[in-house]
């Protein structure tokens, strides 16, 4: 059985799950950051390839205080 295919969404659904502009996704696919599929003239991008953006762009919080930290005299 075949795989379900990748959703290809436009730049205004790919900003609606960035909570951003559509100018975000534009400026991503420019700068060459995220994947994107060309159909005809028109840009789409793979729902996966948002997803994969926003997992490597995530940071995880700092649990232990740095041994650098130093008192200011």
């Amino acid at each position: 059985m075949p795989a379900k295919p990748d959703p290809l969404l436009t730049m205004d659904q790919a900003a609606a799950i960035f909570g951003t502009s559509p100018n975000f996704p534009r400026r991503q696919i420019a700068e060459r950051k995220i994947r994107f599929v060309r159909v005809g003239r028109l840009l789409r991008i793979p729902e996966s390839a948002i997803h994969a953006y926003i997992e490597a762009a995530t940071v995880e919080p700092v649990t232990a205080w740095s041994h650098r930290r130093r008192r200011a005299y």
